[in-house]
């Protein structure tokens, strides 16, 4: 069949397998040319398929050297319709990897459940060597979750609390610019969002892992967080989102005190913003992130996922020193992108974009491009009027 990008919104319809390959090659290209990292060579990555999770996964593999177990929720593709994204970058991931002498293993479930949590300890039992692990990456992103022990169903929103929220925003499909107005959420909204977005999963993970014996001594786990400028602040920071990052620090502290007894450390790392599926969906954001591409690529320190996840494992947590941390104790590898610098250009843009110079004073042409890479689309080096035969794609 051929196919092509079909959307609705924030959300694309159709995947692209051969781009999903060229996206996850070009990943692993990356870090064979960085090089290697002396560190973990036993690495469990919790929410493995996309994004920040399988760069993490690439990079360990690839830079640390290390066997690796992914845990994900991903719909498999067949012979007559396509997978989801992650399915495919989590497939080719493993060819490659496997190929590259590299030893690599996956679980395709639901990650919020006791028997997911189960299966990988098992798995970690009878795969990693000592069956241990040394480093732990939970980067799941879900809108939903539901509580392995009451069967409750939680659901997150994307809203401002106390106060209504009003700002513009870009449709990054056609480049319009408009006023957007969001309602408080309700208590019942923030608490259902700070379950799904908040660290009590994570939690639960280091618990069973800690139970289990399967964690190394001086193990490191680490979770991924945002905090963006002011102009995001009522819509993420201070929003329902926001209130789950706090959760998320908090589980950290203790997450930190469990581990003392293997001599770990539990870490958040507050990463800088990139396109994902999620980003697209949240008002302002696609907006300050076309303005931000913008002025960091014009200064050449633009990074994605990978470039990302590098450097937060080799400059960051396993550089042979002390780890870095803010007041907070949190990891900022979005550094850059707050550098006063670029923050004050992206709000110079922000005061004066709107849709008539939408593509001379912003990226949002590369915004647009980015969300349809992540299902494979938009690639130079793929002929998307080529036949695909989903039977051979892997």
């Amino acid at each position: 069949m051929i196919i092509k990008p079909k959307y609705r919104g924030f959300i694309c319809t159709t995947v692209h397998p051969v781009g999903c390959k060229k996206n996850v090659e070009d990943q692993i290209e990356y870090v064979k040319t960085k090089g290697k990292i002396a560190g973990p060579k036993r690495v469990l990555v919790v929410g493995a398929s996309t994004g920040y999770g399988l760069a993490s996964r690439i990079a360990a593999a690839y830079g640390f050297g290390a066997k690796t177990i992914g845990v994900f929720l991903e719909r498999p593709g067949t012979s007559q319709k396509t997978g989801s994204a992650g399915w495919y970058n989590n497939e080719y991931f493993e060819v490659q990897a496997k190929k590259d002498g590299l030893d690599a293993s996956s679980i395709n479930g639901d990650a919020f459940s006791n028997e997911i949590k189960s299966q990988t300890i098992e798995q970690i039992k009878r795969l990693m060597p000592e069956g241990k692990v040394d480093l732990v990456v939970y980067s799941l992103a879900s809108p939903k979750r539901t509580d392995p022990e009451t069967g409750q169903v939680y659901n997150s929103v994307i809203k401002p609390v106390g106060t209504a929220f009003s700002g513009k925003t870009v449709d990054f499909h056609t480049g319009e610019v408009s006023d957007i107005s969001v309602a408080p959420a309700s208590d019942d909204e923030i608490s259902e969002t700070v379950a799904v977005m908040g660290g009590e999963d994570w939690k639960l993970w280091m618990e069973a892992l800690q139970s289990a014996g399967v964690l190394a001594d001086g193990v490191i786990t680490v979770a991924f967080s945002y905090i963006g400028p002011e102009v995001t602040h009522a819509i993420y920071k201070d929003g329902t989102i926001g209130h789950g990052k706090m959760d998320l620090d908090k589980r950290s502290d203790e997450i930190n005190d469990m581990l003392k007894g293997n001599s770990g450390k539990s870490y958040v790392s507050v990463n800088k913003a990139l396109v994902t599926q999620a980003s697209a969906a949240i008002p302002v954001v696609p907006l300050y992130i076309s303005l931000l591409f913008k002025v960091m690529k014009e200064k050449g320190i633009h990074e994605n996922c990978i470039e990302q996840l590098y450097r937060l494992f080799d400059e960051k947590i396993y550089n042979g020193h002390m780890v870095t941390t803010d007041e907070s104790g949190r990891i900022r590898i979005d550094d850059l992108e707050m550098r006063e610098d670029v923050q004050s250009e992206v709000f110079k843009l922000w005061d004066q974009v709107d849709s008539g110079n939408i593509h001379e004073l912003s990226d949002v042409k590369g915004f647009r491009n980015e969300f349809f890479r992540l299902f494979g689309f938009e690639r130079s080096d793929v002929d998307y009027e080529v036949e695909v035969n989903l039977e051979e794609v892997l």
